[in-house]
């Protein structure tokens, strides 16, 4: 497993890092949210000794980032934020120079440099310096070299970063196929990414930890979960009919949506049944499974306790 144990990070009197306590098992896709300046990039690279805690700890597979870091590293796939790299070699050679400092050889290194490349689709672009890459491009040469030795623990800073949408779906579907004998740990702000691909998420903020839920545990802790929304001529007036039901707790008109929260089980079909009843002439009608831009909105302005 990856255990972080009471990481802080301080820079003078700014606190990056504040305490941060949480362990990650295999088959788990951690989703890392927070707002810009949360602390995710700095916990990534606490976790992969990239940077020293100024207190607490962290492990990988056991061994301890500080005392056993090169033991540590050698189980670790890192994407960091911006995929660096050396952008006057080709893509091509970067690899192979990867899979040398992966103390990969011959055979060994020439497979693995050949699953990376198509798994990331970079054979149109081997023999091009990475400068010259497009951002997307780069993104991919990234994500290459972090899966090219095939580590057990794959932590990926922002992994889409740059990807036009069919890039990102790709990218997704890796990560979901090598996400089963895998620990992976994601950092995005993608909210849609982390419904697609992590079956856990922690939201932070200001270097805290706010919330620790599967993505449909979090989604749930939305005023929205289980209310209806509808598209209709006259809304203001089925509002008011709509509000007389029992298992309606109150009604809200907003953007020309009409949106009826529960008090009660059977909302959806008391609602459809209003629908018949009055005639209206409904354009959409939707069950809402609950809005997870609104639950981490709430999170992390500190409108609700972790």
């Amino acid at each position: 497993m990856i255990e972080a144990i009471s990481l802080s990070k301080h820079y003078g009197a700014f606190t990056a890092v504040d305490d941060l306590s949480f362990q990650v098992d295999a088959g788990q896709v951690l989703g890392f949210l927070g707002p810009n300046g949360a602390g995710k990039s700095t916990t990534m690279k606490m976790l992969t000794g990239f940077l020293s805690p100024s207190a607490g700890s962290a492990r990988i597979l056991g061994h301890d980032m500080q005392r056993d870091a090169l033991a540590a590293r050698r189980r670790i796939g890192y994407l960091p934020e911006g995929a660096p790299s050396y952008g006057e070699m080709t893509v091509q050679g970067f690899l192979a120079f990867v899979a040398q400092a992966r103390e990969l050889r011959g055979s060994a290194a020439r497979q693995a440099c050949a699953a990376a490349i198509e798994r990331l689709q970079l054979g149109s672009v081997l023999q091009q310096p990475i400068e010259t890459l497009s951002k997307g491009f780069k993104r991919r040469v990234g994500l290459a070299q972090a899966i090219l030795h095939d580590p057990a623990v794959l932590i990926l800073d922002e992994p889409t970063d740059g990807l036009d949408p069919n890039q990102k779906h790709e990218v997704r579907r890796l990560i979901q196929a090598m996400a089963a004998d895998k620990i992976i740990v994601i950092s995005t702000h993608i909210l849609e990414e982390v419904e697609a691909v992590c079956n856990r998420a922690m939201i932070i903020a200001r270097g805290r930890l706010l919330a620790d839920d599967t993505p449909q545990g979090l989604i749930a802790r939305s005023r929205y979960h289980n209310a209806v929304t509808l598209r209709l001529e006259g809304a203001e007036a089925a509002a008011s009919q709509l509000s007389e039901l029992p298992q309606v707790a109150r009604a809200e008109i907003s953007d020309g949506l009409l949106t009826v929260f529960p008090a009660a089980e059977g909302l959806f079909e008391a609602v459809s049944d209003a629908i018949g009843k009055h005639g209206w002439a409904v354009q959409e009608l939707k069950l809402e499974a609950g809005r997870f831009d609104e639950v981490f909105r709430r999170i992390t302005a500190g409108e609700e306790a972790a």
